[in-house]
């Protein structure tokens, strides 16, 4: 009857402390904290004198000590293959193991002096071995069935309390991701400057990897070097490091086989040139990633650690998921250096356009007056003896008349050359295209655009491209009128003989003068410093589509040009 009550008390009293401990490790959700609160419970109800949590890395399946207590810190260090030690036994075959003389035991992986006794349980959740509970002592035979029970009994609360800090853990870190996507999509979104949208992208995953240093690093088109490009948390030994072959580096391993890669220590790493910089810049353990742009890496994105680390694969599908987003920032911002070469081959090819009927109409100039000297002169009827000098000059002045004229021939022909090339045209389609163009300058002066397209809207027979010209003209004259920001209303519309274009703005306007002679002669000008040229190439054109232009100004107020292309 007494051993019976004993046992009860001992029971009780086993229940009640492994209550305490399990509240005791359920008060914390942070996963290092509560398993530094597992060992250093396991130790107290064992009476050991060290302990550890060991669990199994899930990238490499090394089991690691990831919390210990009484070990000295060297032990950290220590890594074991599964079935390696009692501790790989025990994590191999999931089954506890009580060894009463450790020296005995051939399977002993000596950590610290003067161990002689050892307890080691396995952690166990759903139904898979994730790590081992050990205590030691410096006693022979330390523990007993209860307290191997007890262990057990314990590793069952811990392993839940591991499993769910890990998935708390895990939902904060998707969080910080999903916040860390945002920001740089919407850095993305707003800017088109390169270099800014890379160095947030840089600062996000060095926060988000609690890096020491986060670098991208862009190849050459012919992919032989890897050049720095942005950087976070670096210091001038890393900035000034010299640029790396993609062929002989580390990181170029990364582009050429497009696949992440990680090295726990580059200091103490021989495939890592720069071991020198590391030290000085205190960098231990690096995860690199490929930035893919169309199915081809052109560049890497690095984190760098302060302390050895492994990478989990979480982890890697992060830093991967940011560099996508690096390539998508890098494929807009070189979209958008196509569409400024675009748009500047457009604004060449229309002060072309501009200068062939400037010449055309300078030559038609030329060509009355000179007609009128050429009369002039065969009616003087200008004949000097042989051997006058003036019968020279009076000729090289008749060859030079014909010359100038030949000039005027030639130029004018040139002019007339250059005719419309008619092909049905949805003006839609242009006033979309001219958007992408326009929406840098638009953004730049603080312009509003606005795009009204009327659904159907029927096709004209004109040339796509010189209408082009005349709408871009007359959005950059709108734009410029708004010098302190405004709207720009684009509109299209049907009506019963004509498709009609119309730009208004709310700029500052034109006076009736101004406005009569806005569309006049290519030598007029309604700007300062302006030649005129730009909306006398929009009147041109417009008469050879036979289309007319309505002009309605106010000062102060804006202007409305409306066009009407038939039918």
């Amino acid at each position: 009857m007494n051993d019976e009550l004993v046992e009860l008390r001992a029971r009780h009293e086993r229940l009640q402390l492994l209550y305490d401990v399990s509240h005791v490790i359920r008060s914390s959700l942070d996963p290092q904290e509560a398993m530094n609160l597992i060992v250093a419970q396991a130790v107290r109800i064992t009476q050991a004198t060290s302990g550890s949590v060991v669990l199994i890395n899930p990238t490499t399946h090394l089991l690691e000590i990831h919390a210990s207590h009484g070990l000295p810190s060297k032990a950290n260090d220590l890594r074991l293959r599964v079935g390696e030690g009692i501790t790989g036994w025990v994590a191999e075959y999931g089954k506890p193991a009580r060894i009463g003389d450790v020296t005995q035991d051939p399977r002993y992986v000596r950590v610290r002096d003067l161990v002689c006794s050892e307890l080691a349980v396995p952690l166990t959740v759903r139904g898979e071995v994730r790590g081992v509970l050990n205590v030691d002592s410096e006693r022979e035979n330390a523990f007993s069935e209860t307290d191997e029970a007890m262990l057990i009994d314990l590793a069952g609360h811990a392993a839940k309390v591991i499993h769910d800090t890990w998935l708390y853990a895990q939902l904060g870190l998707k969080a910080r991701l999903f916040e860390a996507l945002v920001k740089v999509s919407q850095t993305i979104n707003t800017t088109l400057n390169l270099d800014e949208a890379l160095q947030v992208i840089t600062r996000q995953a060095a926060l988000l990897m609690e890096a020491k240093l986060c670098s991208l690093l862009l190849a050459d088109p012919q992919r032989q070097w890897l050049t720095l490009r942005a950087c976070h948390g670096a210091g001038a030994a890393y900035m000034e490091k010299p640029r790396l072959s993609v062929e002989d580096s580390l990181v170029g391993v990364v582009l050429r086989r497009s696949k992440p890669l990680q090295v726990e220590n580059v200091q103490t790493s021989t495939r890592y040139q720069q071991t020198s910089i590391a030290q000085r810049e205190g960098l231990v353990s690096l995860l690199s990633v490929p930035l893919v742009y169309d199915e081809q890496a052109i560049g890497v994105l690095n984190v760098y650690r302060a302390d050895p680390y492994r990478f989990s694969n979480e982890e890697v599908r992060i830093l991967s998921a940011l560099a996508e987003l690096s390539a998508v920032a890098i494929r807009k911002a070189r979209l958008y250096e196509q569409v400024i070469e675009v748009e500047e081959a457009l604004r060449q090819n229309e002060r072309l356009s501009a200068l062939g009927m400037l010449a055309a109409e300078v030559a038609h100039e030329i060509r009355n007056p000179l007609t009128v000297i050429k009369m002039l002169y065969h009616s003087l009827d200008l004949k000097f003896p042989d051997g006058d000098p003036r019968q020279r000059d009076a000729s090289i002045v008749r060859e030079k008349m014909d010359h100038l004229n030949h000039i005027v021939e030639q130029i004018l022909a040139f002019a007339r050359s250059a005719e419309p090339n008619f092909t049905q045209v949805d003006l839609n389609h242009v006033f979309q295209d001219l958007n992408i163009l326009l929406r840098h300058k638009l953004r730049q002066q603080g312009v509003e655009g606005v795009l009204d397209l009327a659904p159907s809207l029927e096709l004209i027979t004109a040339d796509a491209l010189q209408v082009e010209q005349v709408f871009l003209n007359l959005s950059l004259n709108a734009i410029q009128a708004m010098p302190k920001g405004g709207r720009l209303n684009i509109r299209t519309r049907n009506e019963p003989d004509a498709v009609v274009a119309e730009f208004e703005d709310n700029g500052i306007g034109m006076s009736e003068e101004e406005s009569r002679i806005a569309f006049g002669s290519l030598l007029q000008s309604t700007k300062p410093g302006g030649t005129g040229l730009g909306l006398a190439v929009v009147m041109r054109v417009l008469e050879a589509h036979r289309a007319t232009l309505k002009l309605h100004s106010v000062p102060n107020q804006g202007t409305r040009v409306t066009l009407r292309f038939p039918r």
